[in-house]
């Protein structure tokens, strides 16, 4: 199984709320602790190493894409 980047929901934008709202009310660590329950608990789900590791990959590249020069230094 390929990774798919594009959207498999028919609602994208209902999605993306429904997990900035599992979010509100969490403090900074809650919401770290809920992030890596949500990345182990959809991996697991998937059960693809090959996706796993590119989906890990395409993350790393999209953080090092955002960081600022000044960020680096």
């Amino acid at each position: 199984m390929a990774l798919s980047t594009a959207s498999n929901f028919a609602r994208p934008d209902d999605a993306f709320r429904l997990v900035v709202e599992a979010h509100r009310g969490l403090d900074d660590a809650q919401s770290a602790v809920l992030d890596a329950a949500l990345v182990l608990i959809l991996a697991n789900h998937i059960g693809d190493m090959a996706v796993l590791r590119d989906a890990i990959a395409l993350g790393k590249r999209r953080i090092a894409a955002t960081v600022t020069p000044r960020q680096k230094s």
